[in-house]
């Protein structure tokens, strides 16, 4: 058991180390760490953990951390990935801003924060890619054929894609109609 509880707090410390950007970046080093590393999910549970991390209040990452702890190993589990997954936010944030303050206004500065921007954004469009990839392939992966296709995901996302641009309402509700319309056909419909 504490063997479980120091890899969550390793794993976690990796992510919250090198998820510069925001949750949405952590993405693919979460799915790295807790499905291709320790092979602690599979791809279809690391997407139902991303699913209600994103539906949950908090960040995300911090979200996943404790979900993914808990299903590993509990409420210790649990502890030991957000502690992980916390720690190296709070110290680099502690540093940065006792840097950033003292040397905000050289140009290098500058320099430094405009050359982590395009990475940021290729991070965050990689997980988004590997996101709708687990949504619409059964098996992760482009492949038509064999009814790999998950036709109904892929509809839910299409009308809501287009609500969310046509009327532009409050995101929460597209995602709570979304999560209707999949409990009714998934379940109640019994194409799960």
């Amino acid at each position: 058991m504490i063997t479980t509880l120091l890899e969550l707090f390793w794993s976690f410390f990796q992510v919250g180390l090198f998820s510069i950007g925001g949750g949405y970046v952590a993405l693919p080093l979460i799915q790295n760490q807790v499905v291709e590393i320790n092979q602690w999910l599979t791809p279809l549970e690391f997407t139902d953990i991303v699913t209600i991390s994103q539906v949950t209040p908090g960040p995300i990452a911090i979200n996943a951390a404790t979900f993914v702890g808990t299903k590993v190993a509990g409420i210790p589990g649990a502890i030991a990935a957000t502690i992980g997954c916390i720690l190296p936010s709070t110290i680099i944030v502690m540093v940065l801003a006792k840097v950033y303050y003292k040397y905000r206004n050289l140009n290098h500065m500058q320099s430094v924060l405009a050359g982590l921007r395009p990475a940021v954004v290729g991070m965050i469009a990689s997980a988004g890619v590997s996101l709708i990839l687990l949504a619409f392939f059964r098996d992760g992966t482009v492949n038509f054929a064999g009814g790999n296709l998950n036709v109904l995901a892929l509809a839910i996302f299409a009308v809501g894609f287009f609500i969310l641009r046509k009327w532009k309402p409050d995101p929460i509700w597209v995602m709570a109609g979304s999560a209707v319309v999949g409990i009714l056909a998934y379940v109640l419909g019994g194409l799960a």
